[in-house]
C-alpha cells in the first residue's frame, strides 16, 4: 500500500543530495512525498552529527517532527548521526521507530523494525538514481567517504574511506536532474578518482568538470582542498566560465595547522590566490576557518587576522572548533577556552563581513548575468547556492532563465538590480 512521507534534511549539501536518493526510491516504490509532516505516513530526518551544534540541532529537529507528526505515523532517523551514534538514538529516544543507517532501507509499514545501526545496508546510497531537480540548479555527489586524517574531524570514522563514483554514472545523472548549474560536492572534491588508480587516478577531477561543463550552462566546485588545487584544475574551472574557488583553509598558521594535520600556510595560500587572481581578475574566493583549535595562540589569531585583511576573500565562514570523539585533537593540551574562542570568532567575523560588504559595494553599476533561482531572486558566478548572498531581481523574470541585470544596489552581502535585456 502507497504511503505518504515527508523528509527533513540536515547539514550540508552532500546530506541534501542522499535525502533526494532516498525520495528517488521511495518515489519509485510508487510512494508520494508531502511537505506537510501532519499528513506523512512516515516521517524521515536526514541528521548531521558533523560537530556538537549540529547534533543538538538534529535531536531538537526530530523532538519537534514528532510532537507534529500524526498518530500512527512512523518517525525514521537516518544520516550521519543515525550511522554514528545509532546505538545511543534508539535506546535515548524512544519517539524514533527506526533507526537507519547509510543504505538501511527506510520501512513504510506499521510493523516494528529492530532499532540501532547495525542493520545490514540493502542499497548502495551513492549510486541511487535522483529525480529531476526541483530548482534550476543541483548538487551532484561525486564521491563519498575520505581518506584524509584531519586532526579535528570526525567524518572518515563513519563516512568511511573515499569511494569515487564512475564518470559515466555521474554524466548520466546530471541529464537526469535537467538543471542549468551543477554543483560538484564530495567531502574532497580534488581527490576525485585517487582511489581508483587502475581506473581513473589522481587528477580525474579534470576531465569529469570538462565533461559537465559540456552538459550544463554552469558547473561550480565546492569543497577544495588547497595541496590539490593544481594548475590543470584550476585552469579547468576558469574555462567553465564560473571562475569560483572554494579553498578549504581552515587556519593560515603553520604550525597549528600541522597539529590540524593540514598542509599549507598562509603564504602559500596568498601566492595561490594571487596567482589565480592574474588569470582571471573575476575570480571569487570562499573558505572556511576554526578559530579556537587546540594550541592557537594569540600570535596565531594575530595571523590570521593579517591574512583575512590581505587575502581579502568574496565569502568566508568562520568555526568555533568543537572537540569531536575519536578525532586526534580531542585529547591535545592547550583546548582554548569557550570565552577566548567565541572573542577571537567576533573579531574574525566583524572583519569579513566589512570586507564581503565592500566587496558587493564594488559591483554596483556592474552588469552581471544571473540565473533565476526563484521568483525575484537570481545569482552571477559570484554566489554559490544557500551559502552565499543573492542578487534581487524583479520577479517577472522567468525562473530557470538566465538573465542580464544591472546591479543598483547593495544591501549587506545580497545585490539588488534591474533588468537589462532576458536572455535565456
Amino acid at each position: 500500500m502507497a504511503s505518504q512521507f515527508y523528509i527533513e534534511t540536515l547539514g550540508c549539501p552532500k546530506n541534501e543530495v542522499d535525502s533526494e536518493k532516498i525520495m528517488g526510491l521511495l518515489i519509485s516504490e510508487g510512494n508520494t512525498q508531502t511537505d506537510d509532516v501532519s499528513q506523512a505516513d512516515v516521517v524521515v530526518v536526514n541528521t548531521c552529527a558533523f560537530i556538537e551544534e549540529a547534533r543538538r540541532e538534529s535531536i531538537d529537529t526530530i523532538l519537534n517532527l514528532s510532537d507534529q507528526r500524526k498518530e500512527g505515523s512512523r518517525l525514521v532517523v537516518t544520516g550521519c548521526m543515525a550511522e554514528r551514534y545509532g546505538d545511543e538514538l534508539a535506546a535515548e529516544l524512544p519517539e524514533v521507530d527506526q533507526v537507519a543507517g547509510f543504505g538501511v532501507s527506510v520501512t513504510l509499514g506499521r510493523k516494528p523494525v529492530a532499532l540501532g545501526a547495525t542493520a545490514v545496508p540493502t542499497f548502495d546510497l551513492l549510486n541511487l538514481p535522483r529525480p529531476k531537480s526541483t530548482s534550476p540548479w543541483a548538487y551532484l555527489k561525486i564521491a563519498e567517504g575520505c581518506d584524509r586524517s584531519c586532526g579535528f574531524c570526525a567524518i572518515p570514522s563513519f563516512r568511511g574511506p573515499q569511494r569515487s563514483r564512475d564518470i559515466s554514472s555521474l554524466l548520466t545523472e546530471v541529464e537526469q536532474l535537467q538543471a542549468r548549474e551543477i554543483v560538484l560536492v564530495a567531502q574532497d572534491l580534488a581527490s576525485y578518482g585517487k582511489d581508483r588508480p587502475d581506473e581513473m587516478g589522481a587528477g580525474s577531477i579534470v576531465p569529469l568538470v570538462n565533461s559537465v561543463a559540456s552538459l550544463v550552462d554552469r558547473v561550480r566546485l565546492l569543497y577544495l582542498y588547497p595541496s590539490d588545487l593544481s594548475d590543470d584544475l584550476i585552469h579547468a574551472i576558469l574555462n567553465t566560465g564560473v571562475p569560483y574557488f572554494d579553498l578549504s583553509l581552515q587556519h593560515v598558521s603553520k604550525p597549528l595547522l600541522r597539529k590540524m594535520r593540514r598542509w599549507g600556510d598562509g603564504n602559500r595560500f596568498l601566492q595561490r590566490i594571487a596567482d589565480i587572481r592574474k588569470l582571471n581578475p573575476k575570480a571569487i574566493f570562499r573558505s572556511n576557518f576554526i578559530v579556537g583549535y587546540p594550541g592557537e595562540t594569540e600570535a596565531d589569531h594575530d595571523e590570521m587576522l593579517r591574512f583575512i585583511e590581505e587575502a581579502q576573500l568574496d565569502w568566508c565562514g568562520f568555526f568555533t572548533y568543537s572537540a569531536e570523539d575519536g578525532t586526534y585533537a580531542v585529547d591535545l593540551p592547550d583546548q582554548v577556552p569557550k570565552e577566548l574562542m567565541l572573542l577571537r570568532h567576533g573579531e574574525l567575523q566583524e572583519m569579513q563581513d566589512a570586507i564581503t560588504a565592500s566587496k558587493r559595494d564594488d559591483e554596483i553599476g556592474e552588469v552581471h548575468r544571473v540565473l533565476v533561482d526563484s521568483p525575484g531572486v537570481g545569482r552571477s558566478h559570484r554566489e554559490a547556492p544557500e551559502i552565499d548572498g543573492i542578487v534581487q531581481i524583479p520577479e517577472s523574470c522567468k525562473v530557470g532563465s538566465f538573465v542580464n541585470v544591472r546591479i543598483v544596489d547593495a544591501i549587506g552581502p545580497d545585490l539588488v538590480a534591474e533588468l537589462v535585456t532576458p536572455d535565456e
